[in-house]
């Protein structure tokens, strides 16, 4: 592939890690954001200490925060922003936008209130001329890791095999890896729902539970994600790839995961507010468990995991009590899909 101009928009762990792994495969990248001080200090220091203490980038990835001047001339564009302002960045785009684009995501969430995945905001909001059909990049990947090139496979999927081949070439190298694949709904619902199962996770840690509770609610709780997403439209296939399986693994069972220490801090005892302001960065799987909560009594889904994450998040439930409700629910067939 011969290079691209590429603007990611967001320059947060993911963004900065997915923007070294472009600039490591030729491409002419600019990362914006609205924090001109991280900006500065991107272009000054080559740094971006507030996510990685001790990395320095290459001096040929530009940060901007006039976003006109971050898109002029760009092959492609980059959203790697959380999802309560994917909208909001989307519009700004498409007032600025002079020209047809290739648009990618990498983020993982469900917007509050619509309910909607993130490719579908972006269509919405961009307009069709100016951009060709969105591409999701996800899977198993901690930016901790990725920023100091370590092995990475995650998938990148579209409606059009066309772009999903498109990102393949644009982001794969030597420790970077993607697979295409044409099922976006599984791929933004594994991405999304599995940070649920995460802070579950994560807590039964905190509360002091071993292996075999972790290995249960990855489990059972792969078998939820699964059951949302076929309701919405998925292949069930897809949840036991790289956006499904890996990363429910990946996020639900390591310390680089915030929404596993957030469920860990929970499990201690912690209050969500000090959780949140501790953390210092969103924390996608709290605002995720409201929307799967709710689509999941829309569509009349048993997620009984996903419900008493809802409960201790949202309604102050014990955690601990929350587990035996689960444990006491009446015995079921495991492998009965509707159940």
């Amino acid at each position: 592939m011969n290079p691209q101009k590429i603007a990611v928009l967001g320059p947060g762990s993911w963004g900065t890690a997915l923007s070294q792994v472009l600039n490591d495969n030729g491409h002419d990248v600019r990362i914006w954001g609205n924090n001109p001080e991280q900006i500065a200090e991107i272009n000054e220091k080559h740094t971006n200490t507030r996510y990685f203490k001790e990395v320095v980038l290459d001096e040929k990835i530009k940060a901007y925060d006039d976003l006109e001047d971050a898109l002029a001339n760009v092959n492609a564009i980059l959203f790697v922003v959380p999802t309560k302002v994917t909208r909001l960045v989307a519009k700004q785009v498409a007032q600025v936008l002079k020209h047809k684009v290739h648009v990618l995501h990498a983020s993982k969430g469900l917007e509050q209130g619509t309910h909607e995945r993130i490719s579908c905001i972006l269509e919405e909001e961009i307009p069709a001329e100016y951009r060709d059909e969105i591409v999701v990049v996800s899977g198993p990947s901690h930016a901790e890791e990725t920023i100091v090139r370590d092995i990475t496979l995650i998938s990148a999927a579209s409606n059009n095999h066309d772009e999903a081949k498109y990102a393949q070439q644009l982001l794969s190298n030597d420790y970077f890896r993607l697979y295409s694949n044409t099922d976006v709904i599984g791929v933004e619902t594994a991405g999304a729902l599995k940070n649920i199962i995460a802070v579950g996770a994560g807590a039964l840690h905190g509360l002091g539970f071993g292996d075999n509770a972790k290995a249960a609610i990855i489990t059972r709780g792969l078998t939820e994600i699964t059951r949302l997403g076929v309701a919405m439209g998925a292949k069930p296939l897809t949840y036991s790839g790289l956006s499904g399986v890996g990363d429910l693994i990946v996020t639900g069972t390591s310390v680089h995961s915030r929404n596993w220490r957030a469920g860990d801090a929970l499990g201690r005892g912690e209050k969500l507010e000090d959780v949140e302001r501790n953390m210092g960065m969103i924390i996608e799987g709290v605002s995720t468990t409201k929307v799967a909560y709710e689509l999941a009594q829309q569509l009349h889904i048993d997620m009984p995991i996903t419900e008493t994450i809802y409960k201790v998040l949202y309604e102050g439930m014990d955690a601990r009590a929350g587990i035996l409700d689960i444990m006491r629910r009446e015995t079921r067939e495991e492998n009965e899909f509707s159940n």
